[in-house]
């Protein structure tokens, strides 16, 4: 998936856009933050505020995250959008090091300001008095979702390497990033040792991403519907089997940290239902209410993503303040009752925040400098490792803190003049606190 927000300056010229693409996009946005909206779970127990996953204890989640997992087809879409665009700079004579900074601008400048509003609730909420446990509660559910930033930071530094090798040999890369992905799974197996598992969060999404690239291919767009349906036949039944063997579960998140191979067989299955789906797809588009909502969605993703977590931690919190204990309990009758109401209120908050968030981004064009190879790779290794200390720390203020100064830093990289003054602004409020 291309996660764009309104950048300072793009290095793309306007091209034609795949309408396919941009609603399979906005699908996949949809069910992304309407799952994490329907994962939080609050409730009061013994006059103690708790914070959970709500679906964590759901026995019939597992079916429905063959439904719901939709992470391989984001990192399909952005391998199919990625591909296009740096051969389209290249032939413009764009260099790599212009490249990845334009992109990464795309991704870190949304990013930023969530990191720092979220740094701001948090120190809030300390101030506030409220209780250690759901601060730390709160800071690891908004940290959650942002391994995503990180993996895909990696993918895009990647992707003009990777490019190259599918160009000469798309087998032989394919097959290597294949056996890579096997490889750590069976030493993980073999040595129960799950860190082993965390090499995959390259060799998984770098696959999936170079899957992207053969659905970008000529000949992809030329399959004729039995060969993508037996491909996804093939697919989902060899997934299929090895969870029945216990070789990976049945339930889909849970082969999401780290990731499995189970994701790259979800991968490719979701590659034919994309391909089979397509011509459908593009009608859609043409209906006037399904374009403009996949307009919207796609103008302002990373934005919705970047925020989407910290509006539901939020909501979550004004619950717990205005139910108390009348609050139903998770996954009672009453719970999911009302839940459409919840959905509803989600969509609309998370509408209205990214639309103020957007202007912030859209600030001043000047002031971005053309970045060579030496200073985007500086960023991307500063916001990744930022982002990794959230994840690592996220349950304590100072994690946040100092991951959102490293990917400050990284956008600092990209630019002639000082950070943005509201970033400025909201550090400067950030240490007072």
């Amino acid at each position: 998936m291309t996660l764009t927000a309104a950048p300072p300056r793009s290095t793309s010229a306007p091209t034609r856009r795949d309408a396919a693409v941009d609603v399979a996009r906005a699908w996949c946005l949809t069910v992304v933050v309407a799952l994490h909206a329907l994962m939080v779970g609050v409730s009061v127990t013994a006059g103690t505020p708790v914070l959970q996953n709500a679906l964590e204890h759901w026995s019939g989640f597992g079916a429905v995250t063959w439904f719901v997992q939709v992470m391989p087809l984001f990192f399909l879409l952005g391998g199919f959008s990625g591909i296009q665009q740096w051969e389209r700079a290249r032939g413009r004579g764009v260099r790599y090091g212009e490249h990845l900074a334009g992109r990464l601008r795309r991704l870190l400048v949304p990013a930023l300001a969530a990191l720092l509003a979220a740094v701001m609730v948090l120190a809030a909420l300390r101030v506030a008095g409220v209780g250690e446990e759901l601060v730390a509660a709160a800071g690891f559910r908004l940290s959650q979702p942002l391994w995503f930033l990180a993996v895909y930071v990696l993918c895009t530094v990647a992707l003009p390497a990777l490019v190259a090798a599918h160009r000469r040999r798309p087998v032989v890369t394919i097959g290597a990033l294949a056996a890579a992905v096997v490889t750590v799974d069976a030493v993980r197996s073999a040595t129960g040792v799950d860190a082993v598992g965390l090499a995959n969060l390259a060799f998984v999404w770098l696959l999936v991403q170079q899957l992207g690239f053969v659905l970008a291919s000529p000949r992809a767009a030329a399959w004729r519907p039995r060969r993508a349906a037996l491909l996804a036949v093939a697919a989902f039944g060899t997934l299929a089997m090895l969870c029945l063997t216990g070789a990976y579960s049945a339930d889909l998140y849970a082969n999401l940290n780290p990731p499995t191979g189970a994701l790259v067989l979800l991968g490719v299955g979701q590659l034919a239902l994309f391909s089979l789906a397509r011509p459908w797809l593009v009608r859609a588009a043409s209906v006037r209410i399904v374009g403009r909502y996949v307009s919207a969605l796609n103008r302002r993703a990373m934005t919705m993503y970047s925020w989407h977590m910290l509006v539901l931690v939020l909501s979550a919190g004004a619950l717990l303040l205005l139910g108390g204990e009348s609050l139903p309990a998770p996954l009672s009758e009453q719970w999911w009752l009302t839940r459409p109401l919840w959905l509803a209120w989600v969509a609309v908050a998370v509408a209205l925040v990214a639309m103020a968030a957007g202007r912030w981004e859209a600030g001043p064009a000047e002031g971005w400098r053309i970045a060579g190879r030496g200073r985007a790779l500086a960023s991307a290794v500063a916001a990744a490792g930022g982002v990794v200390l959230i994840l690592v720390q996220g349950s304590t203020l100072a994690g946040w803190v100092g991951g959102s100064a490293l990917v400050l830093g990284a956008l600092a990289l990209l630019r002639e003049q000082s950070v943005p003054s509201a970033a400025l602004t909201l550090t400067a409020t950030v240490r007072e606190a």
